[in-house]
């Protein structure tokens, strides 16, 4: 497959010219890549006003993946802005949408910027701050009650669950209501032998973080748009985006293009082992979380032991982990760690001293108290306090630790003493509270 972006830049950097424009290093080389940093001159195309080599390496993304595919340089945060302002300006108001909780901090600020009113899915019992069930009876007795004009999912969640989209995008075209999916997590289930990626389960805008889970610089993500117009799409990413947009990343998604062209073979040897990996890890006694092929979320508290101490562990081992807590430990799985990665992990994990089980400290999740919406909140007078200092006060802004960047307050909601302990275990030293 032909990488538009990557030849023009080649053949620029063949000519050697002097750079009178931007950015200001002018090619030359602070920390090795400068050469190949360049911005919008003649025949370099324009992100969102594309007719040249973006355009066509937009169209072999979109080839790829079976949809119309946009490029963020941003990451999918400014795809989750985008996706919630296509749908309030194709409604011509604020839009009513109906959200599966654990989401994801930017789909917060697009509420508050957008003026959508978000409604949130009852939780399971089960259900804790990260980890969200839904299925399609619960989509469809929501829908009654709650009238949306879209329902939006977080899928792959973070600790690694994934929801059935397909049963949900059926119940949404019955109701006639938009679905929108966050799959930050899940650039590769499109490549799956039986894909699994939302836009060809049925959802009408989805976002995916290339640089996640596909060999691309961190910023590289994709906009998935197949029941809204090319214009609808560019320009509401625009409307939230810099103009300034990374060439570096443009080139790791024109390149990435070249690589999935093979990669479904690479991908399906690399499924085999990380199934081996897993069921190695479960004869050994660990009790593994979630069902997403590429993640791999231990229950660290089960085998005596928190997911911060397992991390600490590993650290010394040579292994950096994604996500940890009290009672997780999360990695993310790519071909590129290879058939030695993963057994390098197995060899250390069962190196990790372990003991009686520990209480989960993950107690049910109940929606907190909703005192205004999130817009009214977000816009409001505010000031920062210390933590464990706002309890009975209200969220002026979204209280969260990154990673996930998952919060159990949103702006307008009350704290009570639980999530305040739950912020201050993880680390959220203060908070913005309304005035």
């Amino acid at each position: 497959m032909k990488t538009p972006i990557i030849d023009f830049i080649e053949d620029y950097k063949s000519e050697k010219p002097l750079r009178l424009h931007t950015p200001g290093h002018k090619g030359f080389a602070f920390f090795g890549h400068e050469a190949d940093d360049i911005t919008e001159i003649p025949g370099a195309d324009e992100l969102f006003s594309p007719t040249g080599i973006i355009a066509q390496s937009e169209d072999n993304a979109s080839g790829l993946f079976g949809a119309p595919t946009y490029y963020s340089t941003e990451g999918s945060s400014l795809c989750v802005r985008a996706m919630m302002y296509m749908i309030c300006r194709r409604l011509g108001r604020p839009a009513v949408i109906l959200a599966q909780r654990n989401a994801h901090r930017s789909f917060i600020t697009a509420a508050a910027l957008t003026g959508a009113d978000v409604v949130w899915m009852a939780p399971h019992e089960d259900d804790t701050v990260l980890s969200v069930t839904v299925t399609a009876g619960d989509v469809e007795e929501q829908i009654k009650k709650v009238k949306p004009d879209a329902v939006y999912l977080t899928t792959p969640e973070y600790l690694g669950k994934i929801t059935d989209v397909s049963p949900i995008s059926e119940v949404c075209r019955r109701y006639g209501v938009y679905l929108l999916v966050d799959c930050a997590h899940g650039a590769y289930l499109h490549f799956l032998p039986k894909p699994a990626d939302p836009v060809t389960l049925g959802a009408d805008l989805c976002c995916t973080s290339a640089h996640k889970t596909l060999p691309a610089l961190t910023g590289a993500a994709y906009l998935h748009a197949p029941g809204f117009s090319p214009d609808e799409a560019r320009s509401a990413m625009a409307a939230f985006a810099s103009t300034s947009p990374s060439y570096l990343i443009l080139q790791s998604l024109d390149g990435l293009n070249a690589y999935l062209t093979g990669y479904r073979r690479r991908l399906l040897r690399f499924l085999h082992r990380v199934s081996g990996l897993k069921d190695a890890l479960a004869a050994e006694g660990f009790t593994l979380y979630g069902d997403e092929p590429l993640k791999l979320t231990i229950i660290t508290s089960a085998s005596g032991i928190t997911g911060a101490d397992t991390a600490k562990f590993l650290r010394r081992r040579g292994i950096e982990a994604e996500y940890f807590d009290r009672d997780f430990i999360t990695f993310m799985l790519t071909p590129e760690i290879g058939a030695d990665g993963c057994r390098l992990l197995l060899a250390a994990l069962r190196d990790l001293p372990r003991g009686e089980a520990l209480p989960r400290t993950e107690d049910r999740f109940v929606l907190p108290e909703r005192v205004m919406s999130i817009r009214d909140a977000f816009m409001a007078k505010k000031t920062t306090l210390p933590t464990k200092e706002c309890i009975g006060r209200v969220a002026g802004d979204v209280c969260v630790s990154y990673p996930p960047a998952v919060s159990p307050v949103v702006c307008g909601e009350r704290l009570d003493g639980k999530t305040v302990s739950y912020l201050i275990e993880n680390g959220v030293g203060f908070c913005q509270v309304i005035t």
